[in-house]
């Protein structure tokens, strides 16, 4: 027996193989148990908001549709069936449609919306039992944080896949999702290294349009799934991957951030302290920079501030995130769609304070031809973005922000958070997460259903078999 140390992807695989062989803690199967409620939601409400053929996840399921039918994974929402690594790509693209799907933090990322669809498609597939699914989840999500934290520079206080506008949701979600469905492939720890050394050679994902527009970057987490659960297949039929992948000369890190990474944060204290519990969740279907924005803008109008007595509003940001929400300033002034009014922190407010629906603000401010709307667009005009000095300290362990709004008499309002709706100190409690899924679920199969979809994901742990969960058995 070999006594060479261990290799990073060995290590991870060994961990990830012994949450499905030896269990997951109580509370973490909990959270996950959350998180696939939260991504069903999302799923089924992305589905509900297209209207178009082009819109991505609908252009997604046609396009798959040309590549055959048949399979056991549902579509969720839909009767539709296919093979496993095309559901988890249709699945994907809605659960990260809407801009909802939750974000860890330091690193920034959004793991639930690959590595939930792809276990999900995998576990359908091959009828796993609800525990493993469970196990499944909390390994991907655990894998895909770590890679973001050990990418997270402390000097520039942000991740450095962002800083160069790479999407490390995409990236290190790939791998994530290959961790997940390697599992319930019942790959070993050898066949599950594999998996992910297959997976490094598929994450891609690329930022831009967060700032100027385009459909792309609503496919980027349902790519990420289909790559996840395509390596796990091929490591199940004998593709083999790198044992280096991650540390070496021409591995993950080196690729994607030449070689500069903490390796500290990829494996110290790895299953006994989960980066997957501090994943939170958001109550705003919006870029989740936008948030603590949209909170003070809420609690000013809570306060009574009028819109009409509005001559003046100055909405302060942490500094690396202005390139997402205020750059270039005339088009986050007047955005160019409806999704691309989610990443704009001068139209996030100045629908915030003249009141969004459902959940504070909802699916419904950012209907299709909504960012023309002029009173949004007039108040939008006042916003003047800036970086925020105390919030940039506080980024990205929080996000936080501050507005101050000017009016026609001269008084001069403000609001401050430090952690915003939902973030580290201020989770959202189980009952608006259950609100949050039944308001999402609702749009797409009904009330009576998504109180019964509710049931049925929640007592997902318990099942001997993990069937359809929308489309009938």
């Amino acid at each position: 027996m070999s006594d060479a140390p261990k290799t990073q992807v060995q290590a991870l695989a060994e961990f990830a193989a012994a949450c499905r062989d030896e269990g997951i803690p109580a509370a973490v199967a909990k959270d996950v148990s959350e998180r696939i409620l939260d991504v069903a939601g999302n799923c089924l409400a992305g589905r509900a908001e297209e209207t178009s053929e082009t819109d991505p996840g609908n252009a997604v399921l046609r396009t798959v549709s040309t590549w055959g039918s048949g399979g056991a994974a549902e579509v969720l929402g839909t009767d539709v069936v296919l093979p496993a690594p095309n559901a988890a790509l249709v699945n994907g693209t809605y659960a990260h449609a809407l801009d909802f799907d939750d974000t860890h933090l330091p690193s920034v990322l959004h793991p639930s919306a690959s590595v939930v669809p792809a276990a999900l498609a995998v576990a359908q597939e091959v009828g796993a039992s609800g525990r493993d699914l469970l196990a499944a989840v909390a390994a991907g999500i655990e894998v895909c944080n770590r890679l973001g934290m050990a990418s997270y520079d402390k000097g520039l206080r942000n991740s450095t896949f962002f800083e160069r506008g790479q999407h490390a949701t995409s990236i290190c979600g790939t791998l994530g999702a290959a961790t997940a469905a390697a599992l319930l492939y019942g790959l070993d720890a050898g066949g599950v290294a594999d998996a992910v050394g297959i997976a490094a050679s598929m994450g891609s994902g690329v930022l831009e349009a967060n700032r100027t527009g385009g459909t792309v970057k609503r496919v980027h987490c349902g790519w990420a799934a289909h790559g996840g659960v395509a390596a796990a297949a091929f490591a199940a039929h004998g593709v083999t991957g790198p044992p280096t992948v991650i540390e070496g000369r021409f591995g993950f890190f080196q690729a994607w951030l030449s070689g500069v990474y903490d390796a500290s944060a990829l494996l110290d204290g790895l299953g006994e302290r989960w980066e997957t519990t501090r994943t939170v969740y958001k109550p705003y279907p919006t870029n989740h920079f936008t948030h603590p924005a949209i909170d003070c803008a809420i609690a000013l109008r809570e306060q009574g501030l009028d819109p009409a007595d509005v001559v003046a509003i100055e909405a302060g940001f942490p500094a690396p995130t202005l390139r997402t929400v205020a750059e270039p300033p005339e088009d986050k002034a007047r955005p160019r769609s409806a999704y691309h009014a989610k990443f704009s922190g001068p139209f996030t407010v100045a629908t915030a304070l003249l009141g969004g629906g459902g959940l504070g603000v909802y699916l419904d401010d950012f209907a299709d031809g909504a960012h023309q709307d002029p009173a949004r667009l007039d108040l939008a005009a006042k916003v003047t973005c800036f970086a925020d000095e105390r919030a940039s300290e506080i980024f990205p362990n929080a996000f936080a922000a501050v507005v101050r709004v000017t009016t026609r008499g001269g008084s001069v309002l403000e609001h401050r958070v430090d952690s915003s709706r939902g973030g580290p100190g201020h989770p959202l409690p189980a009952a608006d997460l259950r609100a949050k899924f039944l308001l999402n679920a609702a749009r797409a199969v009904g009330e009576p259903a998504a109180e019964a979809l509710a049931a049925a994901v929640t007592g997902l742990g318990d099942a001997p078999r993990v069937g359809p969960l929308t489309s009938g058995d």
